[in-house]
C-alpha cells in the first residue's frame, strides 16, 4: 500500500478508491486519493462529470480549494461545483491542505498568518496537474483554481507561482498576503474574479497587517492585466427581498481580452454565497465562477 511504500519512496502517486461516506454510502462519479509528496500524507477528492466517459476531447480541470481550518469533504458538499461540471463538462478537484504545526488547524501556505508553515502547497497542486494530465484527458490550457477563505488566498498563490499552468483563479471570501502580492509574479494576463461581502469580519474588504485591502488587490490586477481603471458596474438584483443585493465590478479593455471581477455582496459575512435551501445570498457562487472562468483559456478570452 501507500502507507507500506513511504519509508522507500517519500514521494508518490496517488492511490485513489470510491469515495465512502458515512454508512458506507459509495457516491457516484466521485473518488478519494491519497499520496505521499514532501514527506506529507497528502488527500484529494476527485469529481468527474456524468458525460466525462463519453467525451472524445479534453476536458477543463477546476481546483477548489477549502478555508482555513476546513477540509476538502466539506468543501466538495457546500460549493455546488458537481451540477456544474455535469452540466459542463468539468472535472473537479477538492485537494486537503495540511496541518499547520503553530495551531494544529489545517491550512494553505500562503504566508501572513501561516508564516512559519514549511507545506510546499504550490509543489503539491503542481504534482497534482501533472498526474491528473496523464490519467485523465486534461486540456491543460484550461486549468483553473477557486476557493473559500484560505483557499481563495491560495488561488491568488497559484496565479503569481504557477502562473504557467493557472489560466484563471476566483476568490471567495480570500485576498492576498503581503507575501503572495510582494512576490507576485504572473508570466500572463490572468483572469480574477473576487466574491466578498461588505460584512466579512474574518478577511475584511479593507483588509489588516495580515492581508491586502480587496481595492488593493483588484488594483493589483488590473494593472497587472492593463485594464481601463474604471470598472463597469451593475447592480446585482435582491434576490429574496431582504433589502440587500450588491454591486459587480467589471474592469474592461484588458490584455489579451481577459476580465477581472468583483461580486460586493452588501448583507453576507465571512461566507460562500449560495442560492438555495438553507442560503438566500443573491447570486450562486459556483455558477458565477464557472461562467466566468470557462470563457478563459491560458491565452485569454477564447474565441
Amino acid at each position: 500500500s501507500i502507507l507500506d511504500d513511504y519509508s522507500d519512496n517519500p514521494d508518490s502517486d496517488p492511490e485513489c478508491d470510491v469515495y465512502i461516506v458515512e454508512g458506507d454510502i459509495a457516491i457516484p462519479n466521485t473518488k478519494q486519493c491519497k499520496m505521499f509528496r514532501g514527506g506529507l500524507l497528502r488527500e484529494f477528492i476527485i469529481y468527474e462529470p456524468d458525460a466525462y466517459a463519453s467525451k472524445n476531447s479534453s476536458v477543463p480541470l477546476l481546483f477548489s480549494l477549502h478555508g482555513y481550518s476546513s477540509r476538502d469533504h466539506w468543501n466538495y458538499n457546500y460549493t455546488g461545483f458537481q451540477d456544474v461540471s455535469d452540466n459542463n463538462g468539468f472535472i473537479v478537484i477538492y485537494p486537503q491542505g495540511s496541518i499547520l504545526s503553530s495551531t494544529g488547524e489545517t491550512h494553505w501556505n500562503v504566508g501572513g498568518w501561516t508564516t512559519g508553515s514549511t507545506t510546499d502547497d504550490i509543489d503539491f497542486l503542481n504534482s497534482l496537474i501533472d498526474y491528473l494530465q496523464f490519467e485523465y484527458s486534461i486540456d491543460t490550457n484550461r486549468i483553473y483554481s477557486t476557493g473559500m477563505s484560505n483557499g481563495g488566498f491560495m488561488s491568488y498563490h497559484l496565479a503569481c507561482n504557477l502562473s504557467i499552468k493557472i489560466a484563471a483563479i476566483a476568490s471567495v471570501t480570500g485576498s492576498m498576503t503581503n507575501k503572495t502580492y510582494d512576490n507576485c509574479d504572473p508570466k500572463h494576463p490572468t483572469p480574477v474574479l473576487q466574491i466578498h461581502g461588505e460584512l466579512d469580519r474574518t478577511v475584511p474588504y479593507a483588509g489588516n497587517s495580515d492581508m491586502k485591502p480587496i481595492e488593493e488587490v483588484m488594483n493589483y490586477w488590473v494593472n497587472h492585466n492593463g485594464c481601463s481603471p474604471l470598472p463597469k458596474q451593475n447592480q446585482i438584483p435582491d434576490a429574496n427581498g431582504d433589502g440587500y443585493g450588491g454591486t459587480r465590478s467589471q474592469y474592461l479593455n484588458c490584455l489579451n481580452n481577459v476580465g477581472v471581477e468583483l461580486y460586493l455582496l452588501d448583507a453576507v459575512g465571512h461566507d460562500w454565497p449560495a442560492i438555495d435551501d438553507d442560503d438566500n445570498y443573491d447570486i450562486h457562487s459556483a455558477d458565477v465562477i464557472w461562467s466566468f472562468l470557462s470563457k478563459y483559456s491560458i491565452d485569454g478570452l477564447i474565441k
